[in-house]
């Protein structure tokens, strides 16, 4: 998990380096085109939830306890309803925000799968 944690991070920060690109042309084209759409704004801010949930992932491999995975699904759920909502022009941000949803969701589930084997072994 730990190499899996780091890796995923190092995806997130790249990723939200790409976001933060493409939010950027979307919010140009949105402030050209005057119609008031946000969605460029929200992509930047995806963005940058992605790369704080990448830095935690790669700060916290080594961690046992939940808090992490838990505050980064929290995250990232609140991301993903923000981005299918609002995604008007910027239809990329709806893959974007399905993709947040899914990386916390999996290491969420996966961490808890750990915990639980992991304290079944201690108990026998």
């Amino acid at each position: 998990m730990k190499t899996t944690k780091l890796a995923s991070g190092i995806v997130m920060i790249v990723l939200g380096a790409i976001i933060i690109f493409q939010s950027m042309f979307a919010g140009v084209s949105n402030a050209f085109e005057s119609n008031n759409s946000g969605s460029g704004t929200l992509g930047f801010f995806l963005a940058v939830v992605y790369i704080i949930t990448g830095i935690v992932y790669i700060c916290t491999r080594k961690a046992h306890n939940l808090a992490a995975d838990i505050i980064n699904f929290v995250l990232l759920a609140f991301m993903w309803i923000l981005s299918i909502s609002n995604a008007s022009d910027y239809t990329d941000l709806i893959v974007w925000g399905w993709i947040a949803l899914i990386i916390g969701a999996v290491f969420l589930v996966w961490h808890l799968i750990l915990n639980h084997i992991s304290k079944k072994h201690s108990q026998a």
